[in-house]
């Protein structure tokens, strides 16, 4: 492997420490997802009726391969593993605009990351990084939800997630999960139940990132950088074996459409510029798919999935479990 390639592969090794972005994973061409990607699948489309209602999320991922922009394995990653826990309220009012009921939520997250490597990374040559932190806040403050055709379709229209940085990255620790840029995130779900045993839901987002400034693409190297926009969505389709039981099967898709975009990239020496502006260029994608189960007691519903995930490029690749936890006041 000649020396630019040592140096783009070293700085490759980086762009994990943003898989872990809120709720989840990911901020760099490689891996720059702010949404934990597949967080949502039965019926997302079909907002709680007027009120309070608390969601909670338990979350697991575990990857031990970083795909390049072949979908071959990069050989840098031996083992990342994420746990979250994330509260989320919705507050639905019966206030209506557009035929639509209007409303707000709210996220706060706790993640866990845990990263090793098949080799030495970092200013201090390590292996294995740990952290565990709150990197941001999600707020939307203006949500619409329809509920149509007697039932049989439900719509939510979300104007913007907006995901707000507590500027607590550490360059230094590769599993950091602190962010220091905001993401702005339109959504639009949508639930189709043509009879009471099928259900066909999915979750479309589009991600707008700001600058971030004095990102590390590889030590000793800082400058700034505006991830590129990304698309993604959450899908599922389920079947009732009665009222209160479904089986189903969910997955995502998520891909990096716009370049990152790194500012001052002139005033790096010769051969960092040409490493730097590869990685510009490096788009992830990702697919996944997996069943899950949702059940119904009295007004509590708990959904348990889990999504094996394949064709990543610049991505990790790996599987989830989600545990999701939903009670209307």
């Amino acid at each position: 492997m000649n020396k630019l390639n040592k140096k783009k592969s070293f700085l490759l090794v980086t762009c994990l420490l943003f898989l872990f972005s809120i709720f989840t994973p990911n901020t760099q061409g490689a891996d720059m997802e702010a949404y934990p990607n597949g967080a949502e699948a039965f019926m997302v489309g079909a907002a709680p009726p007027p009120g309070l209602t608390y969601v909670n999320y338990m979350y697991f991922y575990s990857a031990n391969e970083f795909k390049d922009s072949s979908g071959d394995d990069s050989k840098l990653l031996d083992s990342l593993t994420v746990y979250a826990e994330v509260a989320r309220f919705i507050w639905i009012s019966k206030k209506q605009l557009f035929g639509a009921n209007y409303g707000q939520h709210f996220f706060f997250t706790l993640l866990d990351a845990d990263m090793k490597f098949n080799g030495p990374v970092g200013p201090k040559g390590g292996r294995d990084y740990h952290d565990t932190d709150i990197p941001y806040f999600i707020w939307s403050p203006f949500l619409l939800t329809w509920h149509l055709m007697d039932g049989k379709l439900h719509t939510v229209l979300d104007i913007a997630d907006i995901y707000i940085p507590l500027y607590n990255e550490n360059n230094n620790n590769f599993a950091s999960l602190g962010r220091n840029y905001w993401t702005i995130e339109p959504v639009f779900a949508i639930t189709y139940m043509p009879s009471p045993a099928w259900e066909f839901s999915a979750k479309f987002m589009y991600d707008f990132n700001t600058r971030q400034e004095d990102y590390s693409p590889g030590p000793p190297i800082k400058i700034d950088r505006t991830p590129g926009q990304e698309f993604h969505m959450d899908f599922n389709c389920s079947y009732g074996l009665n009222p209160n039981l479904r089986i189903g099967l969910n997955g995502y898709y998520y891909r990096q459409v716009k370049n990152d975009d790194f500012h001052g990239i002139d005033e790096l020496p010769a051969p960092l510029q040409t490493v730097v502006k590869g990685l510009e260029g490096e788009q992830g994608q990702v697919w996944a798919l997996g069943p899950g189960v949702w059940y119904k007691h009295g007004k509590i519903m708990a959904t348990l999935r889990s999504q094996w995930e394949f064709e990543a490029k610049n991505h990790p690749e790996g599987y989830n479990v989600w545990f999701k936890l939903i009670y209307p006041f």
